[in-house]
């Protein structure tokens, strides 16, 4: 019989643990997480990383499985995520992957796209304009480069952009001219289930998340991570808005209003509302996603996977 992944993508907040967990235990398989934030130890609230009644209820792998301080990058993942498929489907004919990390499902799915080499030296130009002048100046720069990437990239995440912008300098062309030019071939076939919700309901639903990181301890989470906010790991939504909190709050002494520390909340909302959106435009691209709502009964999705997938037991 034919291998399956079943690959559940979405935005942040919409549910994707929830369903891929209802799959994982219908098909009777284990789940492959392919959330790029949840892979490390260090980063368990700020990254929602499922609980642990959610991951007595189906296994996970690549869940919290590294360190920030290792070094793994999109091709680590690629490669130990087709050896762990390759394991699983010797006892399953069905596996689920799930996340909200567009890159690294494509990753897995399709490979990775083939890029030329470029003048190391323009990674070195870049990182010291980003030393000097801020993010801003290379989300400006890409905009200005490749207006297609960067609607859905994550703008919070100066290594994905100093990334796309080298390539853009060195080969004088967008870096989204060279993304999925080939697929790989796989020893399996990839089904994808997209989670949608109305745009107002996605963003509450992320200002809630939010609110609930902080009652669990998102603030002293990010706090014991300060020393090391310099690292890859750290480069990403929820922890770099409070870096930057204590930061000025550092600067002024005690004295700090906590209307600063509202602030840098609302940051954290307002820039996880963005990912989210681009997120949607990333996975909105596979039009052969099947599309599901937030609150619809997975029973439906799996009568449905059931006629696409013939003997699947």
């Amino acid at each position: 019989m034919e291998k399956i992944l079943l690959s559940v993508v979405g935005p942040t907040a919409i549910g994707k643990t929830k369903l891929a967990i209802a799959l994982a235990k219908h098909f009777k398989t284990e789940i492959i997480s392919a959330d790029s934030r949840q892979f490390f130890k260090e980063m368990r609230i700020g990254t929602a990383v499922p609980t642990p009644e959610e991951l007595e209820q189906a296994k996970h792998h690549f869940i919290q499985h590294i360190s920030i301080f290792d070094s793994y990058s999109v091709g680590d993942f690629e490669r130990d995520a087709l050896h762990l498929l390759d394991e699983l489907f010797k006892n399953h004919n069905i596996v689920v992957m799930v996340g909200g990390s567009g890159l690294y499902t494509k990753a897995v799915a399709e490979g990775l796209d083939d890029f030329p080499k470029v003048d190391p030296k323009i990674r070195e130009q870049l990182n010291n304009e980003f030393a000097e002048n801020g993010i801003e100046s290379l989300q400006n720069d890409l905009k200005n480069r490749d207006p297609d990437y960067y609607k859905s990239v994550d703008l919070n995440n100066p290594h994905r952009l100093i990334r796309a912008l080298e390539i853009c300098i060195g080969t004088n062309s967008p870096y989204s001219s060279f993304l999925s030019q080939n697929k790989k071939n796989r020893p399996f076939k990839t089904v994808t289930v997209g989670i949608e919700a109305d745009r107002a309901l996605i963003y509450d639903r992320i200002n809630q998340r939010v609110d609930i990181m902080v009652q669990e301890g998102l603030i002293d989470e990010v706090r014991q991570l300060e020393k090391h906010k310099e690292l890859n790991a750290l480069q990403t939504v929820g922890y770099r808005e409070l870096f930057t909190y204590f930061e000025k709050k550092e600067k002024s002494g005690d004295s700090t209003v906590e209307s600063d520390l509202t602030f840098a909340l609302e940051e954290i909302k307002k820039n996880t509302r963005r990912f989210a959106k681009r997120q949607l435009t990333w996975f909105k691209k596979n039009e052969e996603t099947i599309w599901v709502s937030y609150n619809a009964n997975p029973q439906e999705l799996i009568a449905t996977l059931n006629n696409m997938i013939p003997n699947e037991k």
